[in-house]
């Protein structure tokens, strides 16, 4: 069954070769944002099955952008998952008391990346 899949990232790259990834991997539909702002109007839009949300952006970090769409009753069902290059364990255990479905670390593989997905949220 085909997903739809918000990638929440600042940097072009790592939104690109997620797509890509998605995309050609998995045939999913995949939703772009540059921002949190823009990633939580597409969210509340769209209603994307699962998020992928980078952990470092200007303007809104991703532990607020995170806040907003736990406390958006359209948005707060929607399982996200973490995108950090920070995954050193300190760093994870921060993490742990946040409302995520999993944490990956960047770099990630982009042709393992659905598979990834589907692990994390239970999808068969």
């Amino acid at each position: 069954m085909s997903k739809n899949i918000l990638i929440i990232d600042d940097e072009e790259d790592v939104r690109e070769i997620a797509q890509l990834g998605l995309e050609m991997g998995a045939g999913w539909n995949v939703l772009i944002a540059s921002s949190g702002a823009e990633g939580l109007n597409i969210a509340a839009q769209h209603q994307p099955d699962a998020i992928l949300l980078d952990m470092m952006m200007p303007d809104m970090d991703g532990r607020t952008t995170l806040q907003h769409l736990k406390n958006n009753p359209k948005t707060q069902a929607i399982p996200v998952i973490l995108v950090t290059a920070k995954a050193q364990q300190s760093e994870r255990e921060n993490f742990a008391n946040l409302d995520v479905a999993a944490v990956f670390a960047k770099p990630f593989r982009p042709l393992l990346l659905a598979e990834q997905i589907c692990i994390a949220l239970g999808w068969s």
